[in-house]
């Protein structure tokens, strides 16, 4: 699949995303991390620019459910945009991608489409020429994302994940 197919399919799997306000920024999740109060989101200072991304990537495990499904988008087209860069969002892009799965669940709170798509970008990422982040992106396939994987509940598995015959 070419890049610009996995973008638009992206911003259309996670438009409602992608128009919300998250109810806890990347900023405020860095807050959290070093004990003090979270700020509320300022669309000035949170704007998801990828300056923001990379200065606020190892901050996505403090986030809760909403709030990470509201960068997940953005930080997948990130990684498609181009997959051979090194990038720090894209390395905890993938870390958050990982198992175990929180309660509330992150993992398990997309849709079929929406993990779908998440799947293909690893693939993507795993899978291309040069790509920088590739043992990364194999290993999240290999624990939950991928056909057979070792650490979803099988429950899961059936559900979200849908074959793609264009892909196989």
């Amino acid at each position: 699949m070419k890049p610009i197919d996995l973008r638009e399919r992206i911003a259309t799997a996670f438009a409602v995303e992608l128009a919300s306000t998250p109810p806890m920024s990347l900023r405020a999740a860095g807050e959290v991390d070093v004990g003090r109060p979270p700020p509320p989101f300022d669309p000035a200072q949170d704007a998801p620019s990828n300056e923001y991304l990379e200065q606020h990537a190892y901050d996505l495990p403090f986030l809760d459910s909403e709030s990470w499904r509201f960068y997940l988008p953005r930080l997948l087209a990130l990684a498609v945009a181009d997959a051979r860069a090194s990038s720090n969002a894209v390395d905890g892009l993938l870390e958050s991608l990982r198992p175990p799965d929180r309660e509330p669940p992150r993992l398990a709170s997309l849709s079929s489409e929406q993990e779908a798509i998440v799947a293909s970008v690893l693939k993507y990422v795993a899978f291309g020429e040069g790509a920088a982040h590739c043992e990364a992106a194999s290993t999240a396939l290999e624990e939950w994302w991928g056909e057979a994987p070792l650490y979803r509940p099988r429950r899961y598995v059936a559900l979200y994940l849908p074959s793609e015959p264009s892909e196989r």
